[in-house]
């Protein structure tokens, strides 16, 4: 990741997606997925440059508004398999950082309880029906509670750990992510 590019981003909050009926600001995100923020998410995720989450982390966490009362960052799990075969979880990586960034603790509070196939390569209720009730929460979660993932796309990943959260104690669940 170029310094050229980095410098270009800057972390948004919408309070318009998929995740949220009413309009409040519910979502932090870097950009839109394609170009450069694409090949960074990819590099990341399927290359192993993990050196870019320490990188991206400052941008997304200075948006964090302080109305929200976080109380804990919390990452969507990767499946164990899949974990292992990666050697590191992209988003548990970044929500690390923005953990440490705004002194919050990291809430290793989520787990995909079962293997679901990648979502990338699939669309609409395809990736809804893959993620329904994949995840659980193995510790206690109270306060406000900030999701991070890689990328946004339908929402169904987020949604899913949202629900567990909640059932899990969580008040309410904002979101992150480095591309939309």
């Amino acid at each position: 990741m170029c310094s050229s590019c980095l410098n270009k981003w800057s972390a948004q909050i919408t309070d318009a997606s998929t995740l949220r009926e009413t309009r409040i600001p519910h979502l932090i995100y870097l950009g839109e997925y394609f170009g450069p923020l694409r090949r960074t998410v990819s590099a990341l995720k399927y290359a192993g440059s993990r050196d870019i989450a320490p990188r991206v982390a400052p941008l997304l966490a200075k948006r964090i508004p302080a109305w929200w009362q976080l109380e804990g960052v919390c990452a969507v799990p990767l499946h164990r398999k899949r974990q292992r075969q990666r050697g590191f979880n992209q988003s548990e990586l970044i929500a690390l950082e923005v953990a440490k960034i705004r002194g919050l603790p990291y809430l290793n509070a989520l787990e995909r309880v079962r293997s679901t196939r990648q979502q990338a390569k699939l669309h609409g209720l395809e990736r809804q029906k893959n993620v329904q009730n994949a995840f659980k929460v193995t510790s206690s979660v109270g306060g406000n509670v900030l999701l991070v993932d890689d990328v946004f796309t339908t929402g169904a990943t987020l949604r899913d750990c949202e629900r567990a959260l909640l059932e899990a104690g969580a008040k309410q669940v904002y979101f992150m992510v480095l591309a939309r």
